[in-house]
């Protein structure tokens, strides 16, 4: 309890005796909602929600530029934008060493992995002969079969392209995130249905902010998201974005009980 109390004071603190900036957002411009779509005008989704409720409560501004993801860390580096999002030390980056960076704990995390037709599910590894990929994306647990010449990418523009591609048979599978397809096989019915098979190849990822010249922002960042954890789970609700280990036990007791 006294722990508590004093987290919450020491981010009022923080929040009243420091200087309240304006910083450039670069976000990716894919369209990753619920997660996050930076390109709308409105409602840019959970991570551009959290990031606008801490802006309120340390009065910074935030202004948010969407950039093709090879040009972000590009920009970053130029001094162009203060902050890139999303990112992760564990991806692959040649411009920006994940040692020079400073990185927030996660606005949230992705449940990244195979999406398939469902009638597809359970018919394994192999089967996957062509994968839909979005550009600038690293498939980090398809490396292997790729080196090997036995899944070849084929690398689009944007989400909904990946899923086009899986609808008419030209791709095997989809390298995407769960809730994402989901959203838009909901919004976009002749688009679906889709399922990720969790017997293939997933990830539980982290998506985080970072930056090389503004460590104390980062610092402020995550003690606001450690000290508003209602906050944080009520705007999870509102997006509809759960733990990525709960929609796997889901999808297992589905596919493979």
């Amino acid at each position: 309890m006294l722990r508590s109390f004093i987290a919450a004071l020491f981010s009022t603190l923080l929040s009243l005796f420091a200087q309240a900036d304006t910083f450039i957002v670069g976000a990716q411009n894919i369209q990753y909602y619920p997660h996050y779509d930076f390109s709308q005008e409105n409602d840019k989704g959970l991570a551009w929600a959290i990031l606008e409720a801490y802006a309120d409560r340390s009065g910074h501004e935030l202004i948010y530029y969407d950039m093709p993801v090879k040009r972000l860390q590009l920009e970053m580096l130029k001094g162009n934008v203060d902050f890139v999002y999303p990112d992760n030390p564990k991806w692959y980056n040649q411009i920006i060493p994940a040692s020079d960076k400073f990185f927030s704990t996660p606005l949230t995390r992705a449940l990244g992995g195979t999406i398939v037709n469902p009638d597809d599910v359970g018919k394994g590894l192999d089967r996957i002969q062509r994968l839909s990929i979005p550009l600038g994306f690293t498939p980090v647990n398809w490396q292997s079969r790729v080196d090997q010449n036995l899944t070849r990418l084929v690398t689009v523009t944007d989400t909904l392209s990946a899923l086009y591609l899986l609808k008419k048979n030209r791709v095997d599978a989809a390298n995407l995130e769960y809730s994402v397809t989901q959203y838009l096989a909901l919004t976009s019915p002749q688009y679906g249905p889709f399922t990720l098979d969790p017997a293939l190849p997933h990830d539980n990822v982290g998506f985080m902010l970072s930056t090389i010249n503004h460590p104390e922002v980062i610092l402020d960042i995550n003690n606001f998201i450690r000290t508003h954890g209602e906050l944080i789970e009520s705007l999870k609700q509102k997006y509809n974005l759960r733990d990525p280990e709960t929609i796997l036990q889901e999808l297992r007791e589905r596919f493979y009980p």
